[in-house]
């Protein structure tokens, strides 16, 4: 693959992530901050969903084009783990480093712009982790052969 085209496959595959991240990470911060719920609960919850959101998203397409659902959570787990760990670990940080933004309510501008700066900077950290892996035929390589991308 040429080096121009292997980015563009990286680019897509962490849009492809950001997507899951993303729906995890605003519905897992959104309810335990609704709730009141700490920090350290607020984190996991967003982790533990932009996770499941992931690998979801991953799966769909998979089990569209005739994959059994059994067969299709290895080949997410193999495409997207390291990719949606890269993103969480730098995306938790920042938003727990930003002054306030853990204890920002949802109408909080502060919430919002941190977990959108945060997801910023998460996805551009990521695309080359996901470069790597599909220059070696890992990650989001696993899955071409199964849905059309």
């Amino acid at each position: 693959m040429a080096s121009r085209d292997l980015t563009r496959t990286a680019i897509s595959a962490t849009l492809h992530c950001l997507t899951g991240c993303a729906i995890g990470e605003v519905g897992g911060l959104a309810v335990a901050t609704a709730l009141g719920w700490s920090d350290g609960v607020s984190i996991a919850l967003s982790i533990a969903l932009a996770f499941a959101f992931g690998y979801l998203l991953t799966m769909l397409p998979l089990v569209r084009a005739g994959l059994t659902p059994r067969r299709a959570l290895p080949l997410a787990f193999a495409s997207d783990t390291f990719s949606i760990a890269t993103m969480e670990l730098l995306d938790s940080l920042i938003v727990i480093a930003i002054p306030g933004a853990m204890a920002a309510g949802l109408g909080d501008p502060l919430f919002w712009g941190s977990l959108a700066g945060a997801l910023f900077v998460a996805f551009w950290a990521a695309v080359p982790v996901n470069r790597w892996l599909i220059a070696r035929g890992r990650g989001h390589a696993v899955i071409h052969a199964h849905h059309g991308h």
